[in-house]
């Protein structure tokens, strides 16, 4: 993501979930990346049926997306787990609504493995959620770990999704 002066831009990242969705607003300075602003967006389990929850997602989204007009949305794509392949549809769920959110506000998606997030972060597509909290607490020169961990995970979107658009600018001279 490239703004007018040259300079990358704010990034949307995404820990999609349906009871609880991180995100995390972050953007380049100088040679380090800064947060904005980081939380959490919860639905209501239990209370809530499916189709508020999603609603309760989409406008927490569009409130984050008004107030930070990001110029990319960051975050980890579906993967479809044998043993668990209810949670896989319910996260597929919530990333749509994710999308859709983006889309209305005209917003860039990009979707990245959550293999791929790790291996930029940590040097190994198999870290585990420690290294990559510790990954995202190193990068963001922060006093300890993110918590919950969809935030952490959500920063970890992010920050990734500047690494790799910084590496690809510089491949292709941009």
């Amino acid at each position: 993501m490239e703004c007018g002066r040259g300079e990358q831009a704010r990034v949307l990242g995404i820990d999609p979930g349906l009871n609880l969705t991180g995100y995390a607003v972050v953007e380049p300075d100088g040679r380090t990346v800064r947060v904005i602003e980081a939380g959490v967006i919860r639905t209501q389990r239990g209370r809530q049926g499916l189709a508020e929850r999603l609603e309760t997602l989409h406008r927490g989204l569009l409130e984050i997306l008004d107030e930070f007009k990001p110029a990319a949305l960051a975050l980890e794509q579906v993967h479809a787990q044998l043993k668990r392949p209810r949670t896989a549809v319910l996260m597929a769920h919530a990333r749509g609504v994710i999308v859709l959110a983006a889309q209305q506000r005209g917003v860039a998606v990009h979707g990245y493995a959550a293999a791929r997030i790790k291996k930029t972060l940590t040097g190994s597509g198999r870290a585990g959620k420690d290294q990559v909290q510790r990954a995202v607490q190193r990068e963001l020169g922060l006093d300890r770990p993110p918590e919950p961990h969809d935030v952490a995970d959500a920063c970890a979107v992010a920050i990734s999704h500047l690494a790799i658009a910084r590496n690809w600018s510089a491949v292709h001279g941009l």
